[in-house]
């Protein structure tokens, strides 16, 4: 996956206007977290992005952004998990979950049909 580090509350800005171009996806992880690490790992191992077309993939370090998190449970009234996938498409999530729900075929899925 290409990772862009999400470390700027600046860069909401960017992203939302990059969505109403193509879905973005927000990926929001805790290193602390065994959870968050398989989640991970799951998603990464799966990815195809040839499946998935173009999208931006925004991953957030909760340790050292907890403060952008914030900023996206209250832009997105999405409250704060982790770790947590969301998929942003024209300024709106029209996908988010947590933990174990975090699954590549729904995230193609919900692509796909965006």
């Amino acid at each position: 996956m290409n990772w862009i580090k999400l470390n700027h509350p600046q860069q909401l800005t960017q992203l939302l206007a990059d969505s109403n171009e193509r879905p973005v996806l927000i990926f929001k992880h805790s290193s602390r977290c065994s959870i968050s690490r398989a989640a991970l790992d799951r998603l990464e191992r799966n990815w195809k992005a040839d499946e998935v077309g173009q999208i931006d993939q925004y991953f957030l370090d909760l340790l050292s952004s907890r403060d952008i998190s914030n900023q996206i449970e209250q832009l997105f009234q999405v409250d704060h998990e982790s770790p947590q996938v969301l998929i942003v498409d024209k300024g709106k999530v029209i996908y988010h979950r947590s933990h174990f729900e975090i699954d590549y075929r729904n995230l193609r899925s919900t692509l796909k049909s965006a």
